[in-house]
């Protein structure tokens, strides 16, 4: 006698599953998203008898080695770890309008100038809008395009037309007919992606996935896709700036060091091979609050610069503002200053901003921060093409951060010095250009000099 299917209740905005109903989830708070699912466990837990598959041994596998095909896009095939893999599955997420379509877009038409096949399902966009934006960016005519939501619509029609590249844009308006739930519920993207994982890894096609991701993070998107997939690429930016950030946090088939940098036009993404040069091209040379950091992004350095203004407040509470770096980081350096170095910043606004629309949360901004809110509070300005780098602790000492070679070669080649930096990091050679630096106190006495 066949056992009577379990049934389960899971939350389509943030998965919590539960064994009943719920007027209200208990994780995420939202009400009325409690969706029952039908599970074919019986009641103890078995599932129907399944016929025994043959075991490989590990060493009987043969390797072919991984098959990539370049996209033709520079900066997107770096982070990519040389191009795509046949039979991956691979998503692209990011808020929305930042240049993830775009960056599809012109992804397809050079994989179709290279001999590729490319179906693009547009969700979004009717095929007159995709049209446009292909004028646009200068996109072939070769790509096939499929407006459709339905997954299974979507899963047939790939079967049935054998692309060598599937994109999907966005996962989010995929729906699958067979489960209750609405576009971009928790439900409706893992039932979605399950469909396009077996086309991936039975079929052998390589997909590529958009997934939109809100700053409330209330949308489905990567949380529930990283998992399933095997290469997550975030793309990060401001959509004020030109600039554009890919990186991988996730690359089964690939390192997660390295980045991609593209400057948005009005013809799409273009790559940018020489980062440091773009970002430092506005520069003013000789004002007081400036200093230019050198990060590593990845394994890739970037030279960016560091502002600080700060003003004499007539608030009670002085304001402390910061863009590209983290507020708590600014408040820390405020405080390490004040302590260990003797400066006063308690009747004066504060306002740091990392120029160019880049965001820096490594600790190598510590330094070039203190010497810039010194300089600005002292109103002297620092030596003309000054780098810094490093973490300065809470008793004022600064540390070495890693890639110290890769900062002061990068420095170098733009023409920029002195470098300070801490001196358990500097070189034993003395090479006049580095100016280590033991404590903030000393880093704060070097201004002007």
């Amino acid at each position: 006698m066949p056992k009577k299917p379990s049934s389960g209740w899971r939350c389509q905005q943030c998965g919590y599953a539960a064994p009943k109903w719920y007027g209200r989830c208990p994780d995420c708070g939202e009400f009325g998203t409690f969706v029952e699912e039908i599970s074919s466990r019986g009641a103890s837990g078995s599932t129907n008898a399944a016929p025994a598959r043959n075991t490989v041994r590990l060493g009987d596998v043969a390797h072919s080695g991984t098959e990539r095909v370049p996209t033709g896009v520079s900066e997107f095939d770096r982070v990519l770890g040389g191009g795509l893999v046949r039979g991956s599955f691979v998503l692209l997420a990011g808020e929305p309008g930042i240049g993830k379509s775009t960056l599809l877009l012109q992804a397809a038409a050079s994989l179709v100038e290279r001999g590729s096949k490319v179906l693009y399902v547009c969700g979004e966009e009717s095929v007159e809008q995709v049209k446009l934006r292909a004028s646009r960016v200068g996109a072939a005519d070769g790509i096939w395009l499929l407006p459709e939501v339905d997954a299974a619509i979507v899963e047939a029609t790939a079967l049935a037309e054998r692309p060598d590249v599937l994109m999907i844009d966005s996962i989010q308006t995929m729906v699958d007919t067979d489960l209750d739930g609405v576009a971009g519920s928790v439900g409706q993207v893992r039932a979605s992606a399950s469909r396009l994982m077996r086309l991936s890894k039975i079929e052998g096609m390589t997909v590529v996935v958009v997934g939109h991701v809100t700053k409330e993070g209330t949308v489905a998107g990567p949380r529930v896709l990283e998992h399933t997939v095997d290469a997550v690429l975030s793309f990060e930016g401001d959509r004020d700036h030109v600039f554009r950030i890919v990186r991988a946090t996730k690359n089964r088939f690939g390192s997660v060091s390295e980045i991609g940098v593209f400057e948005m036009g009005e013809s799409g993404l273009v790559g940018v091979d020489n980062p440091s040069s773009v970002l430092l091209s506005d520069r003013a040379q000789g004002v007081p609050g400036s200093c230019v950091l050198a990060t590593v992004e990845g394994t890739r350095p970037l030279l960016v610069e560091v502002q600080a203004l700060v003003t004499p407040s007539y608030l009670q509470m002085p304001r402390r503002l910061a863009v590209g770096v983290e507020t708590a980081r600014v408040l820390q350096s405020l405080a390490v200053l004040e302590r260990r170095a003797g400066l006063s910043f308690a009747q004066h606004d504060v306002y740091v901003s990392i120029a160019g629309g880049v965001r820096v949360t490594e600790p190598a901004v510590d330094l070039p921060l203190a010497l810039a809110l010194a300089s600005a509070r002292l109103d002297v300005s620092l030596a003309p093409g000054a780098v810094a780098f490093g973490e300065i602790g809470l008793t004022g000492e600064v540390r070495g951060v890693r890639h110290t070679p890769a900062r002061i070669t990068e420095a170098g080649r733009m023409g920029l010095g002195p470098v300070f930096l801490a001196a358990s990091s500097a070189s034993a050679d003395g090479k006049p250009s580095l100016r280590p630096i033991v404590s903030v106190k000393e880093a704060v006495e070097s201004v002007g000099r």
